[in-house]
Formats: C-alpha cells, sequence, structure tokens
C-alpha cells in the first residue's frame, strides 16, 4: 500500500451486523453531501502519518493477545446538530487510554481526552431536526449487546477515507 503524508485516524471495528444496522441509519438521517465516510467508532483522530510503523506494530501486537471487549449500545447522545449512539464498552476504553499512553508525544489536544466513545448517525442538521431524531430514536430505544471485531486504520483525505488496514481480536 502507498504510504501518505495524512493523518491516520485509529477506529474500533464493529462486527458486521451491527455495523450493518449502523451504517443503514446514518445512510438515512446524515446529509448525503456531507456523509462521505461509513459509521464508525473513533479511538484517535489524529495520528502522525510519520508514526505509521509504530501504530501498526502495536495495534498488531495487542489485538493478535487480547479478547473482543465487551460492549453495549446503552443511549442516545443529542449532538445540538446532530445524534449519536453511545457505546458503553469499558474494556475498549482501557485499551485506547494504555494507547494514548503508549502514544503519548504523538497525540494531538483533541485526542489526549479521554473519549465519550460513540456511533454518529445524524450531524450538521438544523438544531430542531437533530431534536426531532433525537425523540424519535429515543422513544424505541432498548440497551443492547455491541460487538467489536477489531481495530481499524485510515488516513485521513480531508473528507473521505483510505483503509490502511483492519487487525481483528484473536485472544481467548
Amino acid at each position: 500500500m502507498e504510504r501518505l503524508n495524512r493523518p491516520i485516524i485509529m477506529t474500533a471495528q464493529m462486527g458486521a451486523a451491527d455495523f450493518a444496522w449502523a451504517n443503514s441509519l446514518r445512510r438515512r438521517y446524515f446529509p448525503p453531501e456531507r456523509n462521505q465516510i461509513s459509521a464508525h467508532v473513533t479511538l484517535f483522530h489524529h495520528l502522525p502519518p510519520q508514526a505509521l510503523d509504530e501504530v501498526k506494530a502495536t495495534v498488531a501486537a495487542l489485538t493478535a493477545e487480547l479478547p473482543k471487549p465487551g460492549a453495549t449500545l446503552s443511549g442516545l447522545i443529542h449532538l445540538g446538530r446532530g445524534v449519536a449512539y453511545q457505546l458503553h464498552a469499558p474494556e475498549l476504553l482501557a485499551l485506547r487510554m494504555d494507547l494514548a499512553d503508549r502514544f503519548a508525544g504523538l497525540l494531538t489536544a483533541q485526542d489526549q481526552q479521554k473519549p465519550r466513545l460513540h456511533i454518529t448517525v445524524q450531524n450538521k442538521v438544523i438544531p430542531s431536526e437533530a431534536k426531532r431524531l433525537f425523540d424519535e430514536l429515543s422513544a424505541t430505544f432498548e440497551p443492547r449487546p455491541f460487538v467489536i471485531h477489531g481495530i481499524g486504520l485510515h488516513y485521513y483525505l480531508d473528507g473521505p477515507w483510505r483503509d490502511i488496514g483492519n487487525w481483528p481480536f484473536r485472544g481467548r
């Protein structure tokens, strides 16, 4: 694969059924002209491209040892101009915090903060439209298990992303 001098985004990869569900909601509710990527759970927004080898090696080693982290779709988040599903995943969050420690000095201010794991299904709409969708989805929401399959790396291309690779959790 061609190496690019572009920021690297790290995501938690969803199981196939959960991805299909989340991505269908994103296609339905996200403004089409702004929906350039698939549904995702961002772990890091901007890792430097110069650290690609280190990041890949770290992700490969950790996912080879660790089992799939438990996760629950736990609620909805009103984003003001959008809506997201909140993900409760303590093991994934702990892994993300471990990675943040390993990558200290490489992180932007945004990535130094403790993340609020979520899946955005709508963004960049007028507040009243976001409130309507939040209310609609909240009326039928029930917490449920959610599968996290692995870790993915992507280049950020000023909107769209290009996949670098995916590493499934293989530990027991």
